[in-house]
């Protein structure tokens, strides 16, 4: 455990940083994180630091536990000896905590203008039961990362619709490639696959529906969203024996030009550039539209913060909260030098880099129909897992799409 007092408390008030509000906080701010890797870990030291001079008369004690542990912990800690502000993760990853009554109702908090405004496309992975019960600081988008230079040899544009979609595949089936590289040995990043192809099926709301586990797998609007991703697959889009590669395996098919795309989170960039791809040769675009009558929603995994109901000092902890989304430490938490992902702030500054200001703008203002979490983060844990073995199945052999389905049925059933 760590306190955070002294001589940087001295010179914020030498700064005259406390206002006469912030000097009302008082007491101890207890803070659990996971975030234990060192460039997260060095991010969570310096905004407890940073709070902690802004309010001479409260005291913030940080406590950092590895993050694979904390996923342990977690429960026990919220029950028997809660701290008052928690790290964890948005939409059906919280829904445990809410469900036990573990996690505070924190609508108060959104229905505030500098937040509802400054944050509303990440609402919809806060909210459980029409309330919300955290706040997110930080997330990266997921979408189609291509080869700029094939495009340009194949005179490809960016396609905004289905029909573009296909047709440029075929174009880059006919040249000799692939059009999507995959790695399905792990299996999620076929979830990936069915996020967006249901979500621009069936839009966010049905989505999220089925992964509560209020729609059956075998209703025919699943089933269409397996036929529209069956079109690629009897096309041969995707690279061969593509469940023999991790995610990482499928990335030199893109690196040597073999396969022109990768549906894929940023976190794909560096190792593409690190082979070798430049700037002129790898770009980005948003999953285009399939069902003109839905709105666009995306993939965008989203960290968080939470105030435990079992919290002491909850007027600190709402207020911790406020600071962590406020439009400057969003700016500085996620900058290159920091997590060097995206802030969830509208009001905030990217760094400098392509891929996240094009995401930034597709996340802030052009995802209109709600942002989601993952398969494995919207469902539960048993129904992702076999709902993924599912995708991975029916990629390889389609045919058995009756009988996937009916055993994701069964899992759901069983499930929820």
């Amino acid at each position: 455990m760590k306190t955070l007092k002294g001589t940087v408390a001295s010179l914020a008030l030498s700064l005259g940083l406390a206002t006469a509000a912030q000097a009302e906080l008082s007491g101890t701010l207890k803070i659990f994180s996971d975030m234990s890797n060192p460039a997260p870990r060095a991010v969570m030291e310096g905004m407890a630091a940073e709070f902690d001079a802004m309010h001479p008369n409260l005291t913030v004690e940080l406590t950092v536990i590895d993050r694979e542990a904390y996923k342990t912990q977690i429960r026990n800690f919220l029950t028997a000896n809660a701290p008052d502000v928690a790290n964890w993760y948005a939409a059906n990853r919280m829904r445990p905590y809410v469900s036990a009554g573990l996690f505070e109702d924190i609508s108060d908090l959104w229905a505030e203008p500098e937040i509802a405004d400054a944050l509303a496309s990440t609402k919809g992975a806060m909210t459980l039961d029409g309330k919300q019960w955290g706040v997110p600081y930080t997330y990266y988008q997921w979408g189609v990362y291509y080869r700029e230079d094939i495009y340009n040899e194949l005179g490809l544009e960016e396609p905004k619709d289905w029909e573009a979609f296909k047709s440029n595949c075929q174009k880059i089936l006919d040249s000799g490639r692939k059009c999507f590289t995959i790695g399905t040995k792990f299996l999620w990043t076929a979830g990936g696959w069915f996020d967006y192809l249901n979500m621009r099926t069936n839009g966010y709301d049905f989505h999220m529906a089925l992964t509560n586990g209020e729609i059956a797998w075998t209703d025919d609007r699943v089933k269409q969203t397996f036929a529209n991703w069956r079109e690629l697959i009897d096309m041969g889009a995707f690279i061969d024996n593509h469940q023999s590669y991790s995610w990482q395996e499928a990335l030199p098919f893109m690196v040597k030009g073999e396969a022109a795309a990768y549906l894929m989170g940023n976190f794909a960039v560096a190792p593409l550039r690190e082979a070798g791809l430049g700037t002129d040769q790898l770009d980005f675009y948003q999953f285009p539209t399939i069902n003109p009558d839905v709105e666009l929603a995306e993939d965008a995994p989203t960290d968080t913060f939470h105030i435990p109901s079992g919290a002491q000092n909850k007027e600190a902890a709402r207020e911790f909260l406020r600071f962590v989304v406020s439009a400057d430490n969003q700016t500085r938490i996620n900058s290159g030098t920091a997590l060097g992902q995206l802030p969830v702030n509208s009001n905030s500054s990217v760094d400098d880099d392509e891929m996240l200001n094009q995401g930034f703008e597709m996340l802030s203002s052009n995802a209109p129909g709600g942002i989601a979490q993952f398969f494995d983060r919207d469902a539960p844990a048993e129904m992702a897992s076999v709902a993924m073995e599912g995708f991975q199945e029916f990629m390889v052999f389609p045919d058995n799409l009756d009988d996937i389905l009916n055993r994701l049925e069964k899992t759901r059933e069983r499930v929820y």
